[in-house]
This record gives structure tokens, sequence and C-alpha cells, in this order.
């Protein structure tokens, strides 16, 4: 079913100014980033948190384009930032589930019913599946909308992926919890016996805050992905989808607060001082 030509595929005009500040800070997280995975050997972090920065950066661009773009031209660069902007969050994710099997790591295994490793591969094959879902479902939706065409069956595709997404949000926060309930109780899951059953030392400053990055990155990727699913359940011609404060609010600021959190929060120096304070801990008790 042809849709009725308007002046936007947005139902709106992107605000120029509110592009600018997003590629700006975008393009700053995401070179950060960069830095701070060659710095610290934090490799995992290119395909995670700097792909995810390089997409939102080009979602971003793609809106800018659109801001200064004539009514009659801006369909290649909406469909650039449907695709982008709704996949863009999903590899930084994944570095989320990365970070909490190396908390798992460091703070004990015990503690938690699977593997680092397994907790790691699970929650990234479901990341990958979600992404996936995510990439076919927009470039579905851009195509159609480009030939005037109803994007609804793309829509349902992307609003699937982001439901799954949901899903696998909601299982991460779920094991992440009972792992540190279970650590700072003291109640591992190791058999009697074991030497984990030893009492745990006491969550230091740098883990406190490493956590506290955690929780916030997966509370602004949470709110995001409700955000996408009340937009994709509302239709392409909603009120919702056409609000550009709802998209900036709840979509761009949401994914640039989690980006830039990480950076700040960043594993690799809050990790790295963890390790090597329980480095020090042993060689002092060997030399003991």
């Amino acid at each position: 079913m042809p849709l009725t030509p308007v002046k936007s595929p947005y139902g709106y005009v992107p605000a120029e100014h509110v592009c600018i500040l997003f590629v700006v800070l975008f393009s700053l997280s995401t070179v950060l980033h960069l830095g701070q995975a060659a710095y610290y050997r934090l490799w995992w972090l290119v395909p995670t948190a700097v792909f995810a920065g390089a997409l939102e950066i080009a979602g971003w661009s793609a809106r800018l384009w659109s801001s200064v773009s004539l009514p009659g031209h801006l369909f290649p660069s909406f469909e650039m930032q449907i695709v982008c902007t709704i996949i863009g969050p999903t590899p930084l994710a994944a570095a989320n589930f990365i970070i909490l099997g190396r908390i798992i790591s460091h703070l004990g295994p015990a503690y938690s019913r699977l593997s680092p490793k397994l907790y790691t591969i699970l929650f990234l094959c479901c990341d990958i599946i979600s992404l996936a879902v995510q990439g076919v479902g927009g470039g579905i939706a851009a195509g159609a909308v480009n030939r005037l065409q109803n994007p609804a069956r793309g829509g349902h595709i992307m609003l699937g992926g982001i439901v799954f997404q949901m899903v696998t949000l909601t299982a991460y926060v779920v094991c992440a919890g009972e792992f540190l309930l279970r650590y700072m109780q003291h109640r591992p899951l190791a058999r009697p016996g074991s030497s984990a059953l030893l009492p745990p030392a006491p969550l230091d400053r740098r883990m406190h805050v490493l956590l506290s990055g955690l929780v916030f990155t997966t509370t602004c990727l949470f709110i995001r992905a409700v955000y996408r699913v009340i937009e994709l359940s509302n239709g392409w011609t909603g009120r919702i989808i056409h609000t550009e404060v709802y998209f900036n609010v709840l979509d761009g600021a949401m994914i640039t607060l989690a980006i830039l959190t990480l950076n700040l929060a960043h594993p690799g120096a809050l990790l790295a001082s963890a390790a090597g304070k329980v480095l020090e801990s042993e060689d002092g008790e060997g030399k003991a």
C-alpha cells in the first residue's frame, strides 16, 4: 500500500544543531574508545563500543544531512539513519555482556550460575541475533520508504529484534543481580569443602565505580529499547515516531550517556587496578 507523499519521511525536519551536537559527542567518545582499547589492549572494545559509536556517528550524520536537504532529497539520508540508529546500540550492549564476564572472573566464578566464558558466549550470541534481525528489518523498512511503500513489514521485523534485545537485557540483569547478591551475601554455588567458600574480599572503590557504570549504561540501553518498542508499535505514521524530541531524548541522549559512561567507568582502568591489587596481595602473602 503506497504511502501518502509528505514533505519529510520523518514527519518533521531534524534540527540541525541537535544533529551536530550528537555527531560531535559520538565522535569524541568513539575516538576515545579507540585510544583506550589500544592503550589497555582490550581489542574486543573495537567491534563493540567503537563499532557502536561509528554506527551512531553515521546515523546522526545522516540526520544532519536530512536537516540541510531539500524535501524531495530526504529519502537516501532517511534510509541511512533508520538502519544505523536502530542497530547502533546493539554492539554497545555486547560490551556490557563481556564486562560482566570479566567482573565475574575477578570477584569469583563460584558465585555465578554459569562460567564467565559461557555467560559471555550466550549473551553475545543473543546480541548477534538481535543485531541481524534489526539490520534486516531496518533495511526492508528503509527500502520501502524510498519506494513510497508501506514500511510496516520491515518495522515488524525491527520490532521483533528489539523485543528480543529487551528479553536478552532482562536476562542479563537477572543473572548479574543474582551473582552480586550471592557475592555480597557469601552464598557460593561451589561444592562444600571448596576453597571458594572462603569469605570474599569486599568491593573496593574501583569495582564500585565499574558496577555503577554498568548499571547506568544498562538502564540507558533498556530505556532506549522500551522507547523503540513503543515507537514501532505505534506505527510509522503515529505521533511518537513523528515527534522529534522523543527520539532525541529517549534514543540519542540515552545512547550518548551510555557510551560516554563506558569511557569514564572503563574496564581497562578499573579491572586492571583490581587485578593489580590482587596480585600485590598474593605476593605479600607469599613473602610472609
